[in-house]
């Protein structure tokens, strides 16, 4: 029995409800007149080969710091960085991102968020992958999650769900499943936003990668690799 994506987006949403991500701390934003858009690529870097709880810990640091702006990232020196993020892991290779990446926004685009989200997509995704650590999971979370563009995010979760479901991408690489998802889904941001989401739900909870739980799991009936 196959399983499109329309219908995978269908079963998790009906299973996990909406997950409303990325998760931004809206009353900080508020309270300090500050763009949550920069949380959201500030997470979508500290994020790389962590857990999102120690993600959750350096941004706490960052607020906690007034230091959640393009201005204050690039003013901070690298020593007090590197000490405000150190929570999220790697520290010394993600103080050095952030700043080759706010800078890169100072130069660019004048510290303007507004003027980076409004390029074009393909246009503006070539240039981040052009800077340096960020990748292609990492430039679709800022373009999808912080500017509303219209790409799907692929990530170690999406590629086991893929190796377990039988969906009908035969390829494992990182272009070949986001033009498998996008080509069968409703080009809806939203769509795209909550069905990452409700994967990595599904990865956690049920489909995790020693040890799933495969009789509870919500879609266990189209699953191959069912234990």
């Amino acid at each position: 029995m196959t399983i499109t994506p329309v219908q995978l987006y269908n079963q998790l949403l009906d299973h996990f409800h909406h997950q409303d991500w990325w998760p931004i701390d809206a009353a900080y934003h508020k309270r300090h007149n500050s763009d949550p858009r920069f949380e959201i690529i500030i997470g979508a870097i500290l994020t790389q080969n962590t857990a999102w709880t120690n993600v959750e810990k350096a941004l706490r640091n960052l607020k906690d710091h007034n230091a959640l702006t393009i201005t204050t990232i690039n003013s901070l020196d690298e020593q007090t960085l590197k000490k405000l993020i150190q929570p999220s892991g790697f520290f010394n290779q993600k103080a050095h991102r952030l700043r080759l990446f706010t800078r890169y926004l100072h130069e660019r685009y004048q510290d303007s968020l507004t003027t980076f989200f409004t390029q074009d997509t393909d246009k503006l995704r070539h240039e981040l992958l052009l800077v340096k650590g960020i990748g292609p999971e990492t430039a679709d979370s800022i373009l999808l999650y912080a500017g509303n563009h219209l790409v799907f995010v692929v990530d170690a979760y999406t590629r086991r769900i893929c190796t377990r479901l039988p969906l009908s991408s035969t390829q494992d690489s990182y272009d070949a499943i986001q033009e498998y998802f996008e080509h069968h889904l409703p080009e809806k941001v939203l769509v795209y936003k909550e069905l990452h989401a409700l994967i990595v739900m599904l990865a956690k909870n049920y489909c995790r990668k020693k040890t799933p739980l495969c009789d509870s799991c919500p879609i266990a009936l189209f699953c191959e690799k069912r234990l």
